[in-house]
């Protein structure tokens, strides 16, 4: 088995949380979500976490996921911030109160990782099986290959109402393509409206969807930096608004033949918080999983 790395973009939990002492629990012994990923990637074989994380969260992240993790797992921290940025383009930067975009994030992390690693989104839910599938195949990952690990679409959705997500269109289980879509269950019916579009589309509960677990290569960060300073060009007039986004780097990928992108499905059912009612749904779904003996009750109690 070998080194493969975790690395969880947490740069916006602040901002959505109010700080990270307003994060609410939901594992029965105070575990936010993110324990739950660390847990489950490190059972499945990943020797190491590395944070992206505000610099002004750090302290108050470090006392309490941080310490929590960092018996048990090699962990780094990294902040995301504008150091990467030519200084031509700094004082665009000046009024921007929002992180610069998944891509970035991922950027940041560069001088951090040098073995193949995942990414995940620091407050979403996604299942041992979906981590157990993305290190086996870290571990053997193809040359000028990435990798994108694909849910059920009926296994992400929120009963409270739409939700964002990245429809996936595949040819022999290579992506092709990601739409940005509205998606929800209407009298039993799963409908999706394209980002920009005025019409839903039905779509089969067997629709492969994208929740941002992500597999690469530390030559991403070689790609990531040409395309950025692209971006950083093209969109010098909106530097305070824009946002420079992982799908757009995957779409590079394809496009110009530079990498194929694997798609391995997964089992897992994934949860997450879009509305305030889904707290509940999550928590209640992790008292059944520990219920079952699928997590302990403390995750981090002789582990």
């Amino acid at each position: 088995m070998k080194d493969k790395t975790l690395l969880i973009m947490a740069a916006g939990m602040g901002s959505r949380f109010g700080g990270l002492k307003q994060i609410e629990p939901f594992g029965p012994s105070g575990e936010f979500i993110i324990d739950y990923s660390i847990y489950d990637a490190k059972k499945a074989g990943f020797t190491k976490v590395v944070f992206v994380i505000k610099e002004e969260i750090y302290e108050t992240f470090k006392t309490t996921i941080g310490k929590r993790i960092e018996p048990y797992i090699k962990t780094e921290y990294v902040f995301q911030n504008n150091n990467l940025v030519p200084d031509e383009y700094q004082k665009k930067l000046e009024k921007r109160k929002k992180p610069l975009g998944t891509a970035h994030a991922i950027l940041c992390a560069k001088d951090k990782i040098k073995e193949p690693f995942a990414v995940v989104n620091a407050d979403d839910f996604y299942g041992y099986d979906a981590y157990e599938k993305a290190s086996k195949y870290l571990d053997n990952i193809p040359k000028d290959h990435y990798a994108m690990v694909g849910y059920k679409v009926t296994n992400t959705l929120s009963p409270n109402g739409s939700a964002k997500r990245g429809v996936c269109k595949l040819e022999n289980n290579k992506l092709q393509q990601v739409t940005e879509c509205s998606v929800e269950r209407i009298n039993e019916k799963i409908m999706a409206q394209p980002e920009g579009e005025n019409k839903q589309i039905e779509i089969s509960e067997e629709t492969i969807v994208s929740m941002n677990l992500l597999l690469f290569t530390p030559d991403v960060f070689d790609i990531l930096m040409d395309k950025f300073k692209e971006f950083l060009k093209e969109n010098q007039e909106d530097l305070s608004t824009v946002e420079y986004q992982i799908p757009s780097i995957l779409d590079y990928c394809i496009k110009s033949g530079k990498k194929e992108i694997d798609v391995i499905t997964t089992k897992a059912t994934w949860y997450g918080i879009t509305y305030k009612e889904d707290t509940q749904n999550v928590k209640d779904a992790i008292s059944k999983l520990v219920k079952t003996k699928k997590y302990p009750s403390n995750l981090w109690e002789n582990n």
